[in-house]
């Protein structure tokens, strides 16, 4: 057996090698980051296949070291929780630092939202799943560590989306206020962790900088769409939600018990933003977070076989490495893929002029029946004028805003 030692450039190159004594063998290669790459391994004797983080000790300083070791620490502390990625050990080489974890085959969180579709309308399924990832966090404030990087990216998903484990402590601090601006993903990020609204802060409390993260994911899960790129003055869309406290709803098919909710999970305040405990039973005690038309929509979807995700929730922009959408200290991946970081699309918020979005046979069926059942719910537009249902992009009317939802 080939054992994993003198320093290697090409990642590559370690597949089929061996370490912990041979008992594990990298098969492949999950994804490759700025830290070090990530593989998949099979234990020779059971075949069971683990994650293996591989941070190379060629060629990174000591502030470098230092996170590998926290991030392993933090992380190790909270084993055993379900819904936290178990770290299985720690195998010391002479060139790296291999931390095998739990695996999942089924991805993570953010591609479940946007390729499978599974959570859009499924309100009871969003509760189960929304609940787990809030036990994880709350587990892990009770331990006195705060993630700072909460993103569907960083949360695995099992069972067929049912049930989610939190995962990538890279960021993870045991400070109840930093001056870490920044630290995250800044679709995920507090006004305060970006440096303060208003005016400049000297810190920010980082239990209530996750609580913003997860109002976020909840959205995710409902609308598979973020409400704006930053929360921050220069962001029109956030800039406008803070006059307006109900402008969510007029850019995203939300009821008004979840606009609600959201409200204090966004409170601009962080000593006034909910507490973790209250956002669950909240969440759980929600009577339903789609306007109706849209959740019977919704449902309707649901009995149909073979419905592809809409391009528009599934055909994701790329988003570039530099200060202006992320921040330089985020960990800027996907945990098992370590691609480049995804942005949901923003809401659209006007009609759409494109073909691709006519709809198929099926659909068209479903559509018709809805149009008959709620005529003044469904219409179609191509160029501004109303068109056969088999063609065209779906708008759903909000008929308070006025505001076009587009499927």
């Amino acid at each position: 057996m080939s054992s994993m030692t003198g320093c290697y450039f090409d990642p590559s190159e370690r597949v089929g090698k061996f370490i912990d004594n041979g008992l594990l063998e990298i098969t492949h290669i999950l994804g490759v980051g700025a830290y070090g790459v990530v593989y998949s391994a099979k234990n020779v004797l059971d075949q069971r296949v683990y994650a293996v983080k591989c941070m190379p000790k060629a060629n990174i300083d000591a502030r470098q070291h230092k996170l590998h070791i926290t991030e392993i620490s933090l992380h190790a502390q909270l084993n055993g929780h379900p819904n936290i990625i178990n770290m299985e050990k720690i195998i010391d080489t002479e060139d790296s630092l291999n931390v095998v974890l739990e695996y999942s085959n089924e991805g993570d969180l953010f591609s479940m939202i946007t390729e499978k579709g599974i959570y859009l309308g499924n309100d009871d399924l969003i509760k189960q799943v929304f609940a787990q990832i809030l036990d994880a966090v709350q587990f892990s404030h009770y331990n006195g560590i705060y993630h700072r990087d909460l993103k569907p990216e960083n949360i695995l998903v099992f069972d067929d989306g049912m049930t989610v484990k939190l995962a990538d402590f890279g960021l993870a601090t045991t400070d109840t206020w930093s001056n870490d601006f920044c630290c995250g993903s800044s679709f995920y990020m507090s006004p305060e962790c970006q440096g303060g609204l208003y005016e400049r802060v000297s810190s920010y409390e980082t239990a209530p900088n996750d609580v913003w993260s997860l109002g976020i994911i909840l959205i995710n899960l409902v609308c598979g769409r973020n409400p704006w790129k930053q929360a921050s003055l220069s962001d029109e869309t956030f800039s406008a939600y803070i006059q307006n406290p109900e402008f969510l709803k007029t850019i995203l098919p939300i009821s008004d018990e979840l606009n609600e909710i959201l409200n204090d999970v966004f409170a601009l305040d962080p000593e006034k933003r909910i507490s973790l405990s209250e956002f669950k039973e909240r969440v759980l005690e929600c009577d339903g977070f789609l306007m109706p038309e849209y959740a019977t929509f919704c449902r309707m979807l649901a009995e149909q076989e073979e419905i592809e995700v809409s391009p528009e929730i599934s055909e994701i922009p790329e988003i570039s490495h530099d200060m202006s959408s992320q921040s330089s200290t985020s960990s800027a991946c996907s945990w098992y893929s370590m691609n480049s970081e995804m942005d949901f699309s923003a809401p659209p918020t006007e009609f759409l002029d494109d073909n691709d979005h006519c709809s198929d046979s099926t659909n068209s069926t479903l559509l018709s029946t809805l149009a008959a059942s709620q005529p003044d719910m469904i219409k179609c537009f191509d160029n501004d004028h109303i068109i056969n249902l088999k063609c065209g992009s779906l708008i759903l009317e909000s008929h308070l805003f006025r505001t076009n939802y587009i499927f």
